[in-house]
């Protein structure tokens, strides 16, 4: 059964996902980023209101997901969407665990950071993703893609294959993006305070990719207001709770 957790009953524990800033991003790094993006509500960007926060099980949403109606072909589309370092990658892997016992196996993710030709290529990867996947499940055969290696700053030759299977997940900025609405059988925003989500992306990849990163934030803020992503979606997930919690098992819905 979930259970409701009101924002004024919190006991002040940490997340265990939650990452304090890195000390080697200075300050002036930090609020030079700031300066040009202004900061987003904590919790619920679109309204920065009071929020009332619901723990459920992931292996209730995959239940969910697996009584829904198939529309990607035979295939159960799952979009986890979100801006950049809210947890959308964590909570992608952790639905998919949930799913692999129902299905006998765990279904496969598709990262849409692995389709991007570099960090202009933000929303303009869609054709990719659905000439290689999408196109080919709705007919019920199997699609493939190159993924894109960061490092060589090229599309590696060698094609990831992407079976038919019961349930997809696609995980990434814009994967549950207005185009695909209707195939979508569930559309996941995961959000989290700006802070929180470049301290997590500085952490993992260094300050030098902070010009880059302001970009990239000024084009994901962009793409979901006229988007409306959050709105459309049927799963808000707070992507960095601080309630206490088991983070492998359950997920914090916003409500």
């Amino acid at each position: 059964m979930p259970i409701r957790w009101h924002p004024g009953r919190r006991t002040g524990r940490p997340s265990p996902v939650a990452a304090p800033i890195p000390p080697d991003v200075t300050v002036a790094a930090v609020a030079a980023y700031f300066g040009h993006a202004p900061r987003e509500a904590a919790l619920n960007p679109g309204t920065g209101g009071p929020t009332v926060a619901v723990v459920e099980a992931y292996a209730e949403l995959a239940r969910r997901v697996l009584a829904g109606p198939a529309r990607l072909g035979r295939t159960r589309l799952v979009a986890v969407d979100g801006p950049s370092g809210a947890g959308k990658s964590r909570f992608a892997a952790q639905l998919a665990d949930a799913l692999a016992g129902p299905l006998g196996g765990r279904p496969p993710v598709v990262h849409t950071d692995d389709l991007l030709d570099g960090w202009d290529d933000q929303v303009t990867f869609w054709p990719r993703l659905d000439e290689g996947v999408l196109a080919p499940l709705r007919v019920g055969e199997p699609g493939a893609y190159r993924r894109y290696s960061w490092v060589r700053r090229c599309f590696l030759p060698r094609p990831v294959p992407v079976p038919v299977a019961p349930v997809l997940v696609v995980e990434g900025v814009s994967a549950a993006r207005a185009v695909v609405r209707p195939e979508l059988t569930l559309a996941v925003f995961v959000t989290a305070p700006a802070s929180l989500r470049l301290a997590r992306a500085v952490a993992r990849d260094g300050p030098e990719i902070l010009p880059e990163l302001r970009r990239w934030h000024d084009g994901e803020r962009a793409h979901f207001a006229v988007d409306e992503t959050a709105t459309h979606a049927d799963l808000v997930v707070d992507g960095a709770p601080t309630l206490p919690y088991d983070a492998d098992r359950y997920y914090v819905r916003l409500r």
